[in-house]
């Protein structure tokens, strides 16, 4: 059983970022991560994602991000930048050691992995909440005919069937997708609030260079401008798909009620719709550990 001062439980950006404070101050410590390599996760992303947030803020702890600071990373280029930064602070990660347990023994903590055990004065969950796939009970009514797949194994316009699709969820992923499919197939948007654009520039700066100044990109839950921003609806930076849906190329629709007839889709107005393919982004439900 190997022991540490801190077990960190995921090595993506948070884990990562903890695991350079805890270099400076030469605490024993060490990363644990199901995936094969650091990063893979985004590696496993949709081909085409890029993040909305440039290079210039979307860098970890004493490591900015290489390249144009105003341009915006791709996930692959995400995926190297992660790797780079845990070679570059040489911190310890463990990878391939999915964690299946954590207890508490006296004053320490024992972390059991599908491989081993480790002991720890302090434990730090890093792996994020929200890791299962989140698809709707309506799901299971759709024809096995019907292409359906989740954001989050969704690759490119190849996985999908002949014919349109129709793409349920507002969020940015769901947005960058479905730009993406309009240009192959008709497309088709459901969304269940009106979707509030943000652009990506204002007066020739970053918005996020606004949230910098207002102080909303430091602000932690505890203070009132954490707190609002954690009420805030999910906004969609860049505006390619409010263009779209303007000129008809997406045609918006209400939300997904339900699945008819095994392959007709109906939405809160009473409208539907014959559907092909339809693609599931509406984000991830809470894990529990």
């Amino acid at each position: 059983m190997e022991k540490f001062e801190v077990v960190i439980i995921g090595a993506g950006q948070a884990g990562l970022a903890m695991g350079y404070f805890l270099k400076q101050e030469n605490i024993s410590f060490v990363l644990l991560d199901a995936q094969k390599s650091v990063g893979e996760s985004w590696r496993n992303r949709y081909d085409s994602l890029v993040l909305f947030t440039p290079k210039r803020y979307s860098g970890l702890p004493g490591f900015p991000f290489p390249g144009d600071p105003n341009s915006f990373p791709t996930k692959d280029e995400t995926t190297d930048y992660l790797e780079s930064y845990a070679n570059h602070f040489l911190i310890p990660i463990h990878l391939s050691k999915k964690v299946t347990s954590l207890t508490k023994k006296n004053n320490h903590f024992l972390i059991s992995t599908d491989q081993d055990t480790y002991q720890a004065n302090k434990v730090i969950v890093a792996a994020g909440p929200f890791q299962k796939p989140l698809i709707p009970a309506m799901a299971q009514k759709l024809s096995p005919h019907i292409k359906q797949i989740h954001s989050s194994n969704y690759r490119n316009v190849q996985q999908l069937m002949e014919g349109n699709v129709l793409v349920v969820g507002g969020g940015n992923s769901g947005a960058q997708i479905a730009v993406e499919l309009a240009h192959h197939k008709q497309t088709f948007h459901s969304v269940s609030y009106p979707i509030e654009f943000m652009p990506l520039q204002f007066l020739g700066k970053s918005i996020f260079w606004y949230y910098e100044k207002l102080g909303l990109l430091q602000a932690d839950n505890s203070t009132i401008k954490g707190k609002w921003i954690q009420q805030q609806k999910e906004k969609v930076y860049g505006f390619e798909l409010k263009k779209l849906l303007k000129n008809g190329d997406i045609i918006r629709k209400p939300r997904l009620i339900s699945i008819t007839q095994g392959s007709r889709a109906v939405f809160a107005d009473q409208t539907s719709i014959e559907i092909q393919n339809i693609l599931w982004a509406t984000g991830f439900s809470l894990d529990s550990y």
